[in-house]
């Protein structure tokens, strides 16, 4: 009972709520950049035997499917963001998607982008 209680919110202030969109746009713009610097890697791997070794071509084979999951990740974080600063247009920024009680602004701390509180949370 305490733990439900502990989590328990009464929504967000409007200051939170622009703290929180700054936080958003940061991390939107830091992993845009990202996707800029790491756009290299997502090359094809050059199959020329002579110009890499085969030890070579598959450390690159491998980085190159790091750069891909990567890049899956990056999106869905963006993804998840947009849907965020939607919420935040909406004015549904802070309540649970699943339940309609308010997310403990503990939780958006560490997860801005959370659209479920503690207890709906898989």
């Amino acid at each position: 009972m305490w733990l439900s209680a502990y989590f328990m919110d009464d929504g967000l202030t409007k200051d939170q709520i622009a703290a929180f969109r700054d936080m958003l746009l940061d991390q939107q713009k830091s992993l845009r950049e990202q996707q800029r610097d790491n756009a290299q890697w997502s090359a094809p791997v050059t199959l020329d035997q002579q110009s890499v070794g085969r030890l070579s071509r598959m450390d690159a084979m491998q980085q190159q499917q790091m750069a891909e999951a990567e890049a899956r990740r990056r999106a869905y974080d963006l993804a998840r963001i947009d849907a965020a600063l939607q919420r935040i247009d909406e004015d549904d920024y802070g309540w649970c998607a699943q339940c309609g009680e308010a997310i403990a602004s503990k939780r958006l701390e560490v997860d801005p982008m959370a659209h479920l509180c503690v207890g709906c949370a898989p």
